[in-house]
């Protein structure tokens, strides 16, 4: 059997390079022809992604070919879809990427093929959007083909050991689906479970971030409580967590592809059907998540009084605009949202972070700054804001 992997970013690529490890031929497709010929020849496109780099030097260019052509896939038995779904200004999701793949999909489409979407979509995507641009490109009718959802559930810089570890689930458009996508995934994934449907493993993966989604935002408003009443938070969280209490870590915001953008699939969904009291809590989650850049700015300023300096001569050098530490990407980065907001309310603020190279931060529009060489320094990723004396210093 030949497997497609169509999408070889940072969930698709790891991936692909754990099913040739287990044996499989891949055909991975990807729009980016210097991604491809990178893996054609070995080397990894995410070097940041520990124990990927000998996967792909082992099977790059090998067992796991690399292309921006789907007629070269024509021959495969099984495809795996793993194209991002992104919102759009209004927090809808933008299936064009998705369509795109699928519909293209569907013009080599065989009887007896098996495709599985990895993608995380709201509910009902796969067994009604995804069935039907299969079935009018191929013009086949399921039955005639298998369709089936496995959710990634891997953790950008953790990927590999995820893909090994991690429990994963999949669930078909219907129960011989499921059944054959199992058959295939099982021979890759130690830690598999085959759910009742493709619906439910849609469910599964989207409530896993809501619930991250509003714990952080709960943990965020519990912070804001405690600064309130002069009460060391990371102090009372402590003596709070336990078996049957999980409080969360607070942010400048919660970021990234994944988790500020689920609520909002079960938000539309149940709007559009007039349910919109239903999901009041994923709302007001939002709104807590949206506003604590504006709180740590804030908090900033207020902090910079004690530096007994005029305000606009005030140095403050944070350091990380990441929505996450260790991870390159700033989709969605609160942090990064933060320095704007700074810089937007006149205070003179520059950026250090390990991710990026000073000429990177400055084609960002930002200004490169050493932490030592700043009035003030805050680090994003543990809330830790310092005064210093630069005169003391020099």
């Amino acid at each position: 059997m030949t497997i497609a992997v169509v999408g070889l970013g940072k969930a698709g690529l790891p991936l692909a390079a754990v099913i040739a490890e287990a044996g499989f031929d891949i055909v991975g497709i990807d729009v980016d022809n210097t991604r491809c010929q990178q893996i054609n020849t070995g080397k990894n496109p995410i070097p940041e992604e520990p124990l990927l780099d000998e996967l792909i030097k082992k099977y790059g260019g090998k067992k796991l070919i690399a292309t921006s052509l789907y007629q070269d896939a024509k021959y495969c038995d099984f495809f795996i879809v793993i194209v991002p779904l992104f919102l759009n200004e209004n927090h809808k999701p933008d299936f064009k990427l998705l369509e795109n793949a699928f519909r293209n999909i569907g013009k080599i489409l065989k009887k007896g093929d098996c495709v599985v979407l990895e993608t995380t979509v709201p509910p009902l995507t796969t067994e009604l959007r995804i069935r039907k641009w299969l079935e009018e490109e191929s013009q086949l009718s399921l039955g005639d083909f298998y369709l089936a959802h496995s959710p990634e559930r891997i953790m950008t810089g953790y990927s590999i050991s995820r893909l090994r570890e991690f429990p994963k689930i999949i669930g078909g458009v219907n129960s011989e689906s499921g059944t054959k996508a199992y058959a295939v995934y099982s021979k890759i994934i130690p830690n598999l479970t085959l759910v009742s449907s493709a619906r439910v493993a849609e469910f599964v993966k989207v409530i896993e971030g809501c619930y991250r989604f509003t714990n952080i935002s709960l943990s965020n408003e519990l912070f804001k409580i405690a600064e309130e009443f002069n009460i060391d938070f990371m102090e009372a969280r402590t003596h709070a967590n336990h078996k049957y209490c999980d409080i969360h870590l607070p942010s400048v915001g919660s970021g990234g592809h994944c988790i500020p953008v689920y609520p909002w699939f079960l938000i539309n969904e149940m709007e559009e059907r007039g349910k919109r009291k239903d999901v009041t809590l994923l709302r007001s989650s939002y709104d807590i998540n949206e506003d604590m850049p504006e709180f740590w700015a804030h908090k900033i300023i207020q902090e910079s009084k004690k530096t007994q300096k005029p305000f606009k001569s005030i140095t403050i050098c944070v350091t990380g605009i990441t929505f996450r530490k260790g991870v390159k990407s700033l989709m969605n980065s609160k942090n990064l949202d933060l320095v704007k907001l700074l810089m937007k309310k006149g205070l003179k603020v520059t950026v250090s972070d390990e991710l990026y190279s000073p000429e990177e931060i400055e084609q960002l529009g930002l200004t490169f700054g050493k932490p030592e060489e700043s009035d003030m320094v805050f680090n994003p990723f543990t809330l830790d804001i310092q005064i210093q004396d630069i005169m003391e210093k020099k």
